[in-house]
């Protein structure tokens, strides 16, 4: 037996043939670097790089780009360290000015270490690789999405029916047999589930129930795969779901099952009162009722908090980076991983954020507000995060003596806000300039370029252009404390709902 604990990754990405096979881009694959499967490897982004060692800046999924400016001597090792960073793909770019045609040595590594490696014409600019990939990545984004759109409905529609109707509707959708097992017993079946679980099954759900923290697990078994994960709101691992087919899970499925493990939760939870819940999870994912009161269902409370986080110095780990980890530390079940990394998230009480932090998440939680206010607490968290990320700490709305929003009238901050920052958010809007985005970057860095640089992922004299944009459009002089305090304030303000 094969255990593979899952990430709930819904990354996109698109097969390498997908990229070769784009005939504006001419792409030549050198036949003797291609592995059985390597064309059906994902790609997850196309990414230029002259280093001599790109390895440690990646995350493992790219297409890499290089005119071979600074190949160096080494070339087997260059090779071997893209491939143990799980790089897809290299391409290399033939030109007259550096390399008219593809060096030997890195023909013969590349075919060594088992790394495809593609042969981008002259007359094929790297940008236009990075823009066939970034289409095609849309694409199979809009696709998975509409995919898992019909897939809630369908199981929200279902779930009012009980866990049997969920269960069959889980199935349906996967194209799987599903059941549903309780601490002992199979509380609910469909689509010709094995009974009883064959032992390896068995032995899969006693790791997942012994871990810590909600996980996913797949064992290959008899030829197919099998997928094992707890339920949402148990917040144990007490309920799980068992998802059984010949072919692994895709991101898109991963999200589906998702939805219906947490529905199934709902569900199982409610009792007699499973068509009710049900209801009301169908309405939020219809769009008929609205988020604050799907809130106040799923939460138990009037008043809730918005939390954001991002990756803190290394980061999170996998495991950390998980939906149902953060579920489960956040305890909340309205949960989104964002790329980045970072997380939104919608809690009824401020999370241990020390423990976040001490797993490479760094996050600020937003004012308490009404249920039915929360989507308009995103600006307010938002500007928190930036404050948090240059302080290097977690940051609370509210949790401070030296607070004094209470003693401010709203609608007079409000209307400073907008007036003060009326000329930025007026150029913004005519160029996409980022003056306003900019500014409360810089202030949350105090004013210094390179951190301010490496959030906005531009070069420090674009962040000196804009700086000096944003004091001629305002008349001020930025070297003036006041009239920075003044300025994020306004920034601030600007943030908070009506």
């Amino acid at each position: 037996m094969t255990l593979i604990t899952d990430s709930l990754s819904t990354e996109v990405n698109v097969p390498l043939r997908d990229v070769v096979g784009n005939r504006e881009l001419a792409l030549d694959v050198v036949p003797e670097t291609l592995r059985p499967g390597a064309l059906d490897a994902p790609v997850r982004w196309a990414h230029v790089s002259e280093l001599q060692d790109p390895a440690p800046y990646l995350l493992g999924g790219e297409l890499i780009l290089t005119a071979g400016v600074n190949l160096p001597e080494r070339i087997d090792r260059y090779v071997r360290g893209l491939r143990d960073a799980g790089v897809t793909a290299l391409g290399f770019g033939l030109t007259p000015t550096v390399h008219e045609t593809l060096p030997e040595p890195l023909r013969r590594a590349c075919a060594r270490r088992g790394l495809p490696l593609l042969v981008v014409p002259s007359r094929t600019p790297f940008l236009a690789v990075n823009r066939a990939v970034s289409v095609a990545l849309t694409e199979a984004g809009q696709r998975e999405q509409r995919r898992i759109t019909a897939a809630r409905e369908t199981l929200t529609r279902a779930a009012g029916g009980g866990l049997g109707e969920l269960t069959s509707s889980l199935a349906a959708v996967l194209g799987s047999w599903v059941a549903l097992v309780g601490a002992g017993d199979v509380l609910a079946s469909a689509h010709d589930a094995p009974t009883p679980l064959p032992t390896a099954v068995r032995e899969l759900m006693a790791t997942v129930r012994a871990g810590s923290g909600i996980r996913s697990a797949t064992t290959e078994l008899a030829g197919g795969f099998v997928v094992v994960q707890p339920v949402y709101p148990q917040a144990t691992a007490s309920h799980l779901v068992v998802v059984g087919r010949s072919r692994r899970l895709d991101g898109a499925e991963r999200a589906i099952l998702a939805v219906g493990a947490a529905l199934l939760g709902l569900v199982g939870r409610a009792g007699s009162d499973a068509a009710e819940l049900g209801a009301a999870a169908t309405g939020l994912l219809l769009g008929r009722v609205s988020p604050g009161d799907a809130a106040r269902s799923l939460l138990g409370t009037e008043v809730v908090r918005l939390v954001a986080g991002a990756a803190h110095r290394r980061g999170p780990d996998e495991v950390a980076r998980r939906p149902d980890w953060l579920r489960a530390r956040l305890d909340t079940p309205l949960v989104s991983v964002r790329p980045g990394p970072s997380f939104v998230a919608v809690a009824g009480s401020v999370p241990r954020l020390d423990d976040l932090r001490a797993s490479g998440w760094l996050a600020a939680v937003g004012s308490p507000v009404p249920a039915a206010g929360v989507a308009a607490a995103a600006a307010e968290v938002d500007l928190l995060l930036s404050r948090a990320r240059a302080l290097g700490r977690p940051v609370v709305a509210g949790d401070s003596p030296l607070d004094f929003d209470a003693l401010v009238d709203s609608g007079a901050s409000r209307g400073f806000a907008a007036k003060a920052l009326e000329p930025l958010v007026a150029l913004d809007q005519a160029g996409d300039r980022s003056l306003v985005l900019t500014l409360r970057t810089w202030l949350a860095h105090h004013g210094a370029w390179e951190p301010t640089a490496a959030e906005l992922g531009v070069h420090r004299n674009s962040v000196r252009h804009r700086i000096a944009q944003v004091e001629k459009a305002l008349g001020v002089d930025l070297a003036d404390p006041e009239i920075r305090m003044r300025l994020w304030f306004a920034l601030r303000w600007s943030a908070q709902r009506p």
